[in-house]
């Protein structure tokens, strides 16, 4: 007996040291995998500025702000060795044995450099989208300017460095570009927007001059002059070369474009799966906004009795109605951005006072537009880049262009009424994107930061909106939700005409019908998106998916906590990962299986 028991104990003792053998080398594996990624990681972030060194200085990489990118073939070439390298090295890392955290980043790293060695090869913008070198220009010189990263002079010497580099890299990119390739949109909207970068030059750079030293300011002056010229000649060659010859079809197709959606979306929805949603909540969507603009309708009428099963066109026609008690608060044309300063203002004293979510206090700003980038959206958030931390935050907003007529101006005023914009306001501002990205900075993965989420980024934006109405934001004023709901509205359509434009050859008129007459969208709305959606095939999708993403998950974070569940605690929470697809996050809370990204 004794022998026995001694055999079972040194059994026991042989098993458990065997155990902790594999424990520990199991542990040092990971530890060298984890080292081996985050090494990866790092030089890719630190190589990053060889890539684009104006996304450099967007992110907050300043060690080559005076360097304006290369667009030449020889440096596409160069780029795609580089990023076939990355793809090899992450090829030899085991993901199993990473950490959860880089398991994510290391998906992100995959996808991104997959994402980028897809786009040099096969979309080819480089050969068709003139939008890309004339907001690559632009962006070269208001990073530099917009904030007060360095030391002004610093940042005027590299504004100046830039600047005369705008010939050479001008040259590059009408070398690059295969005039029969480029739609006609596109060289459409170049030629509007390439003179807009002088207005960078004549409103941010020169009024910032005299405190130059005379050496200094004589280098900018001539640079300034140098850029100007370069881009003069680029402008006669928009309108002379570009544009009579311009003839791609801006429609790329089932097969580019499922394969940037997925890289859009990074999500477990396709195409088609975007598409049956989307038709499905259109028409509860409809039926939504009928519920609420009956109780406004009676409001006013109160003997009204509804029919009880109402055809479309009696639907249209109570909505309809509802909208126009909306329309009648409109801002003043001259005014909208002093209307969202207040609106910022109410959205953020309604958070903190109802502890939905922790307030940062980054500094935001809400600006005009510059000119370069207007002619996609009527408003954008511009947050620092994740290294330049305590930089201010603009909220963007474009002013009324001075050539529409009172019709078109009165158009728009309608569609952006005080409640449509205080629910852009929201988006942009608080508790959207404003919000969600200063919190997305605080994660300390460099990594992260950099290779952000659209999907989710919007998405959280969209779910912002029904979290404010949801919480009787506006004290539960029906106006407020009648105007979210056709937000959202929009959100849909924007899923449903973006397959159906670049895959499914919609024309104009159909999408502008089903804009104006399925989502109540104003003439000038829906002129502004039929073009948006030519030249950003893919992005007005990531609205919808992130969205419908954003609800899926409160509805299983809440299922999962019960009785524990706070709303301060759930939105803390999933913003503390930075901006990961939803799926990621959805994995991180709920402690799931971290799921593969796109290849």
């Amino acid at each position: 007996m004794l022998l026995n028991n001694a055999g079972k104990i040194r059994g026991t003792t042989v098993r458990r040291i065997a155990a902790a053998v594999v424990a520990i080398t199991l542990a040092a594996q990971a530890w060298a995998s984890d080292d081996a990624f985050e090494s990866l990681a790092d030089k890719f972030i630190n190589e990053l500025p060889a890539f684009s060194p104006v996304a450099a200085t967007w992110i907050g990489d300043h060690r080559r702000d005076a360097d304006l990118d290369e667009v030449d073939a020889r440096a596409r070439k160069s780029l795609l060795v580089s990023l076939t390298g990355y793809r090899e090295a992450l090829e030899a890392i085991d993901r199993g044995n990473l950490s959860r955290a880089n398991q994510i980043d290391y998906e992100l790293l995959r996808s991104d450099v997959a994402a980028r060695i897809w786009y040099l090869e096969e979309l080819q913008e480089w050969a068709w989208n003139p939008l890309y070198y004339v907001n690559t220009a632009g962006s070269s010189i208001y990073n530099l300017v917009a904030r007060d990263f360095a030391p002004l002079e610093e940042r005027l010497g590299n504004a100046a460095a830039r600047l005369e580099q705008f010939p050479r890299f001008l040259e590059q990119a009408r070398a690059s570009l295969v005039p029969v390739r480029v739609p006609k949109i596109h060289a459409e909207t170049a030629v509007a927007q390439n003179l807009g970068v002088v207005s960078i030059i004549e409103n941010m750079i020169v009024p910032q001059m005299d405190p130059l030293s005379a050496a200094s300011r004589a280098r900018l002056e001539a640079a300034i002059e140098t850029a100007k010229d370069a881009l003069a000649e680029h402008q006669t060659w928009l309108e002379e070369e570009l544009l009579p010859r311009a003839a791609g079809d801006f429609r790329i197709g089932a097969e580019l474009f499922d394969r940037k959606l997925a890289f859009a979306l990074d999500s477990p929805l396709g195409r088609r799966e975007v598409v049956a949603r989307a038709e499905a909540e259109y028409e509860s969507v409809r039926n939504q906004m009928y519920e609420v603009s009956k109780a406004i309708y009676l409001a006013d009428h109160p003997y009204t009795a509804f029919p009880d099963d109402p055809d479309e066109a009696y639907k249209q026609a109570i909505i309809r109605t509802a909208l126009e008690k909306a329309y009648q608060q409109l801002p003043p044309a001259d005014g909208i951005v002093e209307v969202a300063e207040q609106q910022l203002q109410q959205a953020t004293d309604f958070v903190i006072e109802n502890n939905l979510v922790t307030m940062p206090d980054d500094p935001v700003e809400i600006i005009v537009m510059p000119e370069f980038q207007r002619g996609v959206s009527v408003a954008y958030l511009d947050s620092p880049g994740p290294l330049d931390k305590g930089q201010s935050t603009f909220y963007a907003v474009a002013p009324l262009p001075s050539d529409w007529t009172e019709e078109q101006v009165r158009s728009f005023l309608r569609e952006y009424n005080l409640y449509s914009l205080q629910n852009l306001t929201i988006h942009e501002g608080v508790p959207g994107h404003y919000l969600q990205l200063a919190l997305s900075n605080r994660y300390p993965s460099t990594l992260r930061g950099v290779l952000g989420s659209g999907t989710m980024i919007e998405g959280c934006a969209g779910y912002a909106e029904r979290l404010m109405i949801d919480e009787g934001y506006q004290d539960n004023d029906p106006l407020q939700r009648l105007i979210k709901l056709k937000w959202y509205l929009r959100a849909v359509t924007n899923a449903i005409i973006d397959t159906a434009i670049h895959v499914d050859g919609m024309t104009r008129d159909e999408a502008m019908r089903l804009m104006i007459e399925g989502g109540f969208q104003e003439e000038r709305e829906a002129a502004g998106k039929w073009v948006r959606a030519q030249l950003t095939s893919s992005q007005l999708s990531t609205y919808f998916v992130g969205y419908q993403e954003w609800i899926e998950l409160r509805k299983a974070v809440e299922d999962a906590w019960g009785d524990e569940f706070t709303l301060r605690r759930y939105h803390d929470q999933v913003l503390s990962y930075g901006s990961p697809p939803v799926k990621y996050v959805r994995a991180l809370v709920l402690g799931e299986p971290i799921p593969a990204g796109v290849d």
